[in-house]
């Protein structure tokens, strides 16, 4: 690997990056992961009938509060201004697939917060669905794009959520 941790100083200590040179441009991060369960699991949220309320509406809620309380969750992540955060919640034959999409206009990016929402928001869906299926897994949990700053565009090669 040629790439140079930003993370730590020339001990080798960790450290917050200094982002104070460089240049603002708008920057955009895709994320995804997957949660898998039983069918009548799948059924009972895509139905309304959950017990604990509509599921999907507390997952996007609490996706969207992930992205935007970030840096208080990952010790050396920067405070950032957010100009956007979704999340969209698709049932697939096998559970749910969900897309994070946080989006800024700042001196470093979003990854962090689009993958902390992507894996809220699946937690969510575990926590509000482990009453009647414990056996749910959280898999497939990665970045699919990001967009903006000196590296410029990145898309995953590899379809994480086929």
């Amino acid at each position: 690997m040629s790439e140079k941790l930003t993370h730590t100083d020339s001990r080798g200590q960790a450290r917050m990056v200094d982002v104070a040179d460089k240049s603002e441009t708008h920057r955009r991060a895709v994320a995804g992961a997957v949660i898998r369960m039983k069918p009548e699991t799948l059924a009972m949220i895509s139905e309304g009938r959950a017990p604990k309320g509509d599921v999907f509406a507390v997952a996007r809620i609490a996706g969207i509060m992930a992205a935007k309380r970030t840096s208080e969750l990952i010790p050396l992540c920067h405070s950032l201004s957010l100009t956007h955060a979704s999340v969209e919640l698709e049932p697939v034959s096998d559970g749910v697939r969900i897309t994070a999409i946080v989006e800024t206009d700042g001196k470093t990016g979003v990854e962090m917060e689009a993958l902390s929402a992507a894996a809220i928001a699946a937690l969510t869906l575990y926590d509000m669905c482990k009453a009647v299926d414990r056996g749910m897994v959280v898999e497939e949990l990665g970045l699919l794009s990001k967009e903006g700053g000196k590296s410029g565009t990145w898309t995953r090669e590899e379809d994480l959520q086929a």
